[in-house]
């Protein structure tokens, strides 16, 4: 924590951020492994005199999505102000929601580090009082595992871990061949629903094979996408939650069974592909999607949040 008790200086100007979608687990690498895509929710704030909290949401989920002062963003922006030393009286927020709600693509960690970076860039001096890797610690708390979260502050292919109930990340780099496809059903599946799905424990030969495809996917990921099929094997949580996203885990099934790196995107249900097939590849692959899922070609997001 920083240990900053000044009074802050709150800026008068409104100030607006931008936060990539994100995937995570990536097959293998469950709470550990994320990827961010050209996929972005936007939002716009301002601190207010009075305490109030004037809260305008449009786009994805928006009629779902809170108003008030327990907003996400909202949320995640107090945290991030108490963290610097102190909170002010009201917030209006304009929040632009263009990622998938309860699909796997990272929108609470959008929502999260959106709110954590607009109170650092309403601070005079914030970058100073809220670091990146501040950042990740502060959004890990409020997310409770920090593979998005990382990926979303930080950018591209992340590693994360916690350590002392801490989050943390850094970055890899990404092959610049390596493009993302993602499925989008119109189910929707709350993460913590599906963790509930995962057993206690597993068997010792599901461990090593996950550990070993989960070293070679940040080697695959970096320069190797040809090995990019075998690093994406999972025996360790997509199977145990098929009973939730049948048709998820069917597509990834078929898609896998054909060369195609296919998995479930985070909790699920969408369906993420890694790959470097050209647009007519790519359009075969849609194919086999069609139907249930809404096909989007995404890029990967280099930039974090900005």
């Amino acid at each position: 924590m920083s240990s900053a008790k000044a009074r802050l200086t709150f800026k008068a100007t409104m100030a607006q951020v931008s936060v990539p979608a994100t995937s995570a687990n990536l097959g293998p690498g469950f709470d550990s492994l994320g990827l961010a895509l050209d996929l972005r929710d936007r939002y716009a704030a301002q601190v207010l005199d009075d305490a109030t909290f004037d809260v305008d949401v449009s786009g994805e989920g928006s009629a779902e999505v809170k108003t008030d002062k327990n907003n996400l963003v909202i949320k995640a922006m107090l945290h991030g102000f108490e963290h610097m030393g102190q909170k002010p009286k009201g917030i209006a927020l304009r929040q632009l929601n263009v990622i998938p709600h309860g699909r796997g693509l990272g929108s609470s960690a959008a929502a999260i580090v959106g709110g954590l970076a607009l109170a650092r860039a309403l601070v005079l001096g914030g970058e100073q009082l809220l670091t990146d890797e501040e950042m990740i610690s502060l959004g890990t708390e409020l997310e409770g595992h920090p593979d998005n979260i990382a990926a979303a502050v930080l950018g591209g292919a992340t590693i994360a871990w916690t350590s002392e109930n801490s989050g943390h990340g850094v970055a890899i780099k990404v092959d610049p061949k390596i493009k993302a496809l993602v499925f989008i059903p119109e189910a929707h599946l709350a993460t913590s629903k599906a963790r509930k799905l995962l057993p206690e424990t597993i068997p010792h030969q599901d461990a090593v094979l996950n550990a070993s495809r989960a070293a070679l996917l940040v080697h695959a990921i970096q320069s190797r996408p040809d090995l990019l099929l075998e690093a994406t094997e999972d025996l360790l949580h997509q199977n145990y939650r098929a009973e939730a996203m049948p048709k998820s885990m069917a597509l990834v099934t078929k898609l896998r069974a054909a060369g195609v790196p296919a998995m479930i995107s985070g909790a699920g249900p969408s369906v993420l592909v890694l790959h470097t097939l050209d647009d007519l590849e790519v359009d075969a692959v849609i194919k086999v999607g069609s139907g249930s899922f809404t096909a989007q070609k995404l890029g990967i997001s280099t930039h974090g949040v900005e």
